[in-house]
């Protein structure tokens, strides 16, 4: 990544993290990858139960091979034959692993779902919400995050679940209503009730999608 644009994020960051702060929510930043998987395990304390939602920003930090090879009760949902019990499992986690598909500079995070289970974990159920964020994932603001989210994130993971929508093949949005949508469920958490439940790492990378 360019030294201007990085030097450009790492000041950034400080402002979402006040932003999120203003909204009972914690942030950290963390200038790579390998900052940010030390600060992410900071936060999970060793034997907790943890769960996720299919973030791949956790994947490319490393963070999800060290839980499973940890001392933690990882709830591999990939390695569960019973999908519907391991997503339940879930909400009675002590941490759950996500990222987002877009968030504000000020603190407002958007996320969009297809099935549902990211997103109603993030809004309750799990003791604590941890974000693994990548700075390429903040806007200027809500309108420009759902954009973000809408035209970027959920074409690609319809590309990579070879789903077959209309954004699939256009790579844009179509505000379409396929069978296959994951455009289900949108949650905007500009607050939280609970303070200190949702954690975001900023990571000065280009993370996810």
């Amino acid at each position: 990544m360019n030294e201007n644009i990085m030097k450009r994020n790492a000041l950034l960051a400080q402002k979402v993290i006040k932003g999120l702060e203003s909204r009972n929510m914690t942030g950290f930043y963390a200038a790579d990858k390998e900052e940010a998987l030390k600060i992410a395990l900071e936060q999970i304390p060793e034997g907790a139960s943890v769960a996720m939602g299919g973030a791949m920003s956790a994947h490319e930090i490393g963070l999800v091979d060290a839980l499973k090879n940890g001392n933690y009760d990882f709830i591999d949902r990939d390695a569960i034959p019973d999908k519907r019990a391991a997503m339940l499992a879930a909400y009675d986690a002590d941490v759950f692993l996500a990222s987002a598909n877009a968030m504000t500079e000020d603190g407002v995070i958007v996320n969009i779902d297809g099935n549902a289970n990211r997103v109603s974990a993030i809004a309750q159920g799990p003791k604590k919400v941890l974000l693994i964020v990548g700075m390429n994932k903040i806007c200027s603001d809500i309108d420009a995050a759902m954009k973000r989210a809408r035209n970027v994130a959920a074409p690609v993971n319809a590309q990579r679940f070879g789903l077959d929508t209309p954004c699939s093949k256009t790579g844009a949005c179509m505000n379409c209503k396929s069978p296959d949508t994951i455009c289900c469920q949108f949650l905007i958490t500009r607050f939280s009730r609970h303070p200190g439940r949702i954690c975001a790492v900023l990571v000065n990378d280009t993370l996810g999608f």
